[in-house]
């Protein structure tokens, strides 16, 4: 195998995930974050199979096992009356069909575990406040510069710098953003707050109409994590830092089940965020011939399907396999490309016509919907039994 320097910018859960998988197959790696310091927002993220084959394989499955929770079901409720709609099983089933567990956990403690992986295997492979401008590339490299006057300079670069990557900018442009109509509510609620057993530990989403609200257990079940997605016209900004008035929360969820009135009447009403969601169009090309993307940054993806962080993770793993098969370096990140690209819009494009699903403004419509579709078949058929690890290259 070639071993290649390259160099990572951004230090997300994707540029973590790849400097630790590109370490383990023995290539020289550089992180540059432009934040002062590492961590990651108060919010929950779900990891399924196709992602926990690579963790595992990073040796960091028992450290999740003991942070995360493994939920018994995803569940799809009405969102007035709660009744079931559909359910189809996780914990053990999930491992059984697909090879792996499906965990829950706190995004924070997801990136502190990467982050410590990642340090272990080289100190001080993160740099921090370093913010990137631009590169310059050559025949035999790649020269990354920063804010700061400094510049690195590897065999390859990837761009793992979310949303307004620099590194796609450059590349091949704005991303050109669209706004959905909805926009995303953020809790994260201690259940020592909450009457005991207000929730069984599964995967709850409340549907319709206009919105859906997702409810799932983090750190042992130490917290609940809280994600409300309603159709609105009050465009706000892409942030998930952007606090908002808790009665406005309130009101969006009238009239709806008294699970989640409990949930939003129990929330701090000082930490309660939300951000709109924007569409953007997943690339069909994303590689020059020392430089690719990963992650957010070429296919960004609505949270209707958990599985923007996943396929980040499936992103790292394929590119240090496609490093492995060939020693020259355009061709190696060509594999890569060539190998995700479809799948990932696949996953963008699925999701979004989730948000439809959710959304359905009828109880008929919700009930016929799902009447024709089994979500736990088709997601164990296609979606979570990926093995990034070990499906055939082409």
């Amino acid at each position: 195998m070639k071993t290649r320097k390259i160099l990572i910018n951004g230090a997300g859960l994707g540029g973590l995930t790849a400097a630790c998988c590109l370490m383990k197959a023995g290539h020289e790696v550089e992180v540059f974050e432009q934040s002062a310091q590492m961590g990651e927002v108060g919010a929950g993220i779900q990891i399924s199979a196709n992602a926990q084959h690579v963790l595992r394989e990073l040796g960091l499955g028992d450290e999740i096992d003991r942070a995360g929770v493994r939920p018994g079901a995803y569940v799809f409720r009405l969102h007035d009356t709660g009744e079931e709609i559909q359910r189809f099983p996780l914990a053990e089933e999930h491992e059984r069909i697909n090879g792996a567990p499906y965990t829950q956990m706190h995004r924070a403690d997801f990136h502190e575990i990467l982050a410590r992986k990642s340090h272990a295997m080289k100190e001080g492979v993160v740099q921090l406040n370093k913010r990137a401008t631009h590169y310059v590339e050559t025949n035999d490299g790649v020269e990354l510069y920063f804010a700061d006057g400094s510049w690195a300079r590897g065999d390859l670069l990837i761009g793992a710098d979310g949303i307004r990557s620099v590194v796609r900018a450059q590349m091949s442009g704005a991303a050109n953003p669209v706004y959905t109509g909805d926009a995303a509510w953020r809790l994260v609620i201690p259940t020592e707050k909450l009457p005991p057993k207000l929730l069984e530990p599964v995967m709850s989403v409340f549907m319709g109409p206009g919105g859906h609200a997702v409810c799932y257990y983090l750190r042992a079940g130490k917290l609940l994590n809280f994600v409300g997605l309603v159709e609105t016209d009050d465009l706000a900004e892409e942030s998930w830092t952007l606090k908002r008035p808790w009665d406005q929360l309130k009101a969006n969820y009238a009239g709806w089940h008294p699970i989640i009135q409990t949930i939003i009447d129990t929330a701090d009403k000082d930490q309660c965020y939300r951000w709109s969601l924007f569409n953007r169009d997943p690339l069909m090309n994303w590689s020059t011939k020392r430089i690719t993307l990963l992650g957010d940054s070429c296919h960004a993806t609505l949270p209707y399907l958990a599985q923007g962080a996943v396929m980040a993770i499936e992103d790292a793993a394929i590119l240090a396999r496609a490093l492995d098969v060939s020693a020259d370096d355009a061709e190696a990140l060509d594999i890569y490309q060539r190998n995700r690209i479809e799948r990932t819009a696949r996953i963008v494009r699925q999701s979004t016509a989730n948000r439809r699903l959710f959304h359905l403004h009828s109880e008929a419509e919700i009930r016929t919907a799902f009447a024709k579709r089994d979500e736990g078949a088709d997601r164990n058929k296609w979606l979570y039994s990926y093995n990034p690890l070990k499906v055939q290259l082409v």
